[in-house]
């Protein structure tokens, strides 16, 4: 099996053109959004600290010499709440594996447990598997990652164990290379200028999100979410108009903050972020209405876009 470290003749792969989907996979908060984002080179998938960032599907495009890479970030597999909401975060993770080539398990360096193992136990037993060990950096005593690996290698037959840091940018390169030779052959499925099949409605929704999520805290509200009621295009000029959705009228006032100013701190940072993504000016106007028990509600959660 080989490991980060094995020389791989990637020129074999570029010679013939390979295409293929990589599912990128764990429990919440080991760093797949972060990974995603590094690989493909620009951010498109929401990152903080908080439990269920991700909540939807995200496909990132990476193209090399003579490869196409489609990523397919997947919501962190939920263990502790069975809501609506987490059962369709866990459809879509068990629909992203359905149809992928490969997948990337992600693990957190020295820190294995069971919510690991149940979000290993959905991969399928005949998919190609990276164990991709992240946070590398955060290791204290580097000299604890080699016995990380060795507990790990044993889960399973992975097809490359790869030990990175994807905030540090080290060993990415080794990840790639470790997979290419693990894709199909195949033409490309996208242009060499687009990084994602995500539109910039979604991507608007999903940058006011994670400002919310940034900005709110440990006040966070669990039942939280955005709805792009408006998406206008005048040239350059894009016009949004975002409604925050909470469960209980009490998160209203967490929201907004006093005076608004919560509010429109969030909005002006998701503005600029999307400012920066789309190239052009953009209106944002955000207001905050409550849905009471919309987590648990099949049909809002449809609404908002959830499969």
């Amino acid at each position: 099996m080989p490991d980060a470290d094995t020389d791989t003749d990637a020129g074999s792969g570029a010679d013939t053109g390979r295409v293929g989907f990589v599912a990128i996979v764990g429990r919440p908060n080991v760093g797949k959004s972060t990974l995603l984002n590094r690989l493909v080179g620009q951010k498109i998938s929401i990152v903080s600290n908080k439990a269920q960032t991700t909540r939807h599907r995200v496909t990132g495009i990476l193209n090399t010499a003579g490869a196409q890479f489609v990523f397919v970030d997947t919501p962190g597999f939920q263990t502790r709440h069975r809501n609506a909401l987490n059962r369709a975060m866990n459809r879509s993770v068990s629909q992203a594996l359905a149809g992928v080539d490969l997948v990337f398990f992600v693990v957190e360096a020295d820190s294995f447990g069971d919510e690991d193992r149940a979000a290993l136990a959905v991969v399928p037993d005949a998919a190609k598997v990276v164990l991709v060990i992240s946070k590398i950096d955060r290791l204290a005593d580097k000299r604890r990652l080699l016995p990380c690996i060795d507990r790990l290698r044993h889960l399973r037959e992975f097809a490359a164990i790869v030990p990175l840091s994807a905030e540090r940018d080290r060993n990415c390169d080794a990840l790639i290379a470790a997979a290419l030779p693990l894709l199909p052959p195949g033409a490309p499925l996208y242009g060499e200028d687009e990084i994602t099949d995500r539109g910039e409605r979604f991507l608007a929704a999903e940058f006011l999100r994670e400002k919310l999520f940034r900005l709110l805290g440990d006040e966070l509200p669990y039942g939280i979410e955005v709805e792009i009621e408006k998406f206008e295009t005048e040239g350059a000029l894009r016009r949004i108009h975002a409604a925050v959705i909470v469960d209980k009228s009490a998160h209203k006032g967490i929201v907004i903050g006093k005076g608004g100013d919560r509010l429109k701190r969030v909005a002006s940072e998701a503005r600029a972020e999307m400012e920066r993504l789309f190239g052009g000016r953009v209106f944002l106007e955000t207001w905050v209405k409550v849905r009471s028990g919309w987590a648990d509600d099949e049909r809002a959660l449809k609404s908002l876009g959830y499969e």
